[in-house]
């Protein structure tokens, strides 16, 4: 190991750190990880036997060294937050999945839509802010054409030139291109063209055909999900990735899905982050007599995710999910991105999310410092804005 001063002489660690060092090795040789360890040490890739044992490890201090020890060679100190604005643009939704709370029938007492004219409104509610992203997601509605969504692209950056759109899923992208009667790169073509800058990681879920039968048997299929995410990639677009957990997936389905986007991230590299998300059961199908995921459970696949998706530069601790104290805890378990500010989330919200719906960049920068980390503005695509 050697570390660089400003002139760039050698500089021996410390013998206090390497004492650490070696006794946390021999921790984690005692907890029966040792080869595990070995093969984060050298970069090799962990295989699906690696990943369950891992899972199913009961010593969650040592998953969080050793998912710590990628954490740092990737990303040091540095954790990364956004100042963003979340628009969800309507709940009206054809899949209805048994474990979302936010998908509404046209019908429902609390089904919405926004119209162009409400979106930006609420664009401009915010100009006062150094928005640097505005994040849109909403349900598969069955009635609005396709010229609402590029409409709805161009009022944003109207209202706000300039500004990264962050928009629709893979569900809706496939969606879109239904309604476009284009093939899906031509349909992002044309949404690139009126403002799409990036696409979120949603509706994921777990790629399992058992789960997704059991669970969302209207929504597009997992295989569907990767190739409309590689067609992106193949345009140009950068994604992120989620994964639903904690509700009734077994370890080795997560492993699958996990697997999945590390070789399409092999083949493409069109990932900028992985958000896992935990599973809120209220005003679910699915919650009926489930629990909210333990803080166990949440720290475990925030660790496991950064072990095996080594090819993924960033992984979340997504705090409108976690909370703002397990997000902290996140980032001593692999997470090294906060997420951002937000503003009037509710797919987690109509779940029973007890959460915040916004906190301000100061309330962002002071947790992730009393977590030992350095904060880090960013845009979307983690250029540093500023090193706070």
């Amino acid at each position: 190991m050697r570390l660089q001063s400003g002139c760039d002489r050698q500089v021996h660690p410390p013998p206090l750190f390497l004492t650490f060092v070696k006794r946390m090795d021999a921790y984690i040789e005692q907890a029966g990880l040792g080869q595990i360890l070995e093969k984060i040490r050298t970069g090799k890739r962990l295989s699906l036997d690696d990943g369950k044992k891992l899972y199913e490890h009961p010593n969650i201090l040592a998953l969080g060294y050793l998912a710590n020890i990628v954490r740092e060679r990737l990303n040091g100190d540095k954790t990364y937050f956004i100042y963003n604005q979340h628009i969800n643009y309507s709940n009206i939704c054809t899949n209805l999945c048994k474990f979302c709370a936010f998908g509404r029938k046209r019908d429902d007492q609390l089904a919405y839509e926004m119209s162009i004219d409400e979106i930006r409104k609420k664009v401009r509610e915010r100009l006062d802010e150094p928005i640097s992203e505005v994040h849109v997601v909403g349900g598969v509605h069955p009635d609005l054409p396709f010229s609402y969504y590029t409409d709805m692209l161009r009022a944003i950056q109207e209202e706000r030139p300039g500004v990264h759109i962050q928009a629709f899923t893979c569900v809706e992208i496939h969606h879109l291109a239904q309604l476009a009667g284009k093939p899906v790169d031509e349909t992002l073509r044309l949404l690139i063209e009126v403002g799409l800058g990036s696409m979120p990681g949603g509706g994921a879920e777990v790629f399992s055909p058992r789960i997704r039968k059991l669970t969302c048997e209207d929504k597009i299929s997992g295989e569907e999900w990767l190739r409309v995410a590689k067609i992106a990639h193949q345009t140009g677009l950068k994604t992120n990735a989620t994964m639903l957990y904690g509700h009734i997936e077994t370890v080795e389905e997560r492993l699958e899905h996990l697997d999945a986007l590390r070789r399409l991230q092999d083949e493409t590299n069109g990932f900028l982050a992985f958000i896992p998300l935990a599973f809120h059961p209220k005003n679910t199908e699915l919650g009926i007599g489930r629990s909210n995921t333990t803080g166990i459970n949440d720290l475990k696949n925030v660790a496991v995710s950064r072990l095996m998706l080594d090819n993924f530069p960033h992984i979340k601790a997504y705090w409108i999910m976690l909370g703002q104290k397990m997000a902290q805890v996140a980032l001593a378990f692999g997470a090294d991105d906060m997420d951002g500010t937000v503003s009037e989330e509710r797919i987690t919200h109509m779940a029973g999310g007890e959460t915040e719906q916004a906190i301000g960049h100061k309330t962002l920068i002071r947790l992730i410092r009393e977590a030992g980390r350095q904060p880090v503005q960013r845009d979307t695509l983690y250029t540093v804005l500023e090193n706070c």
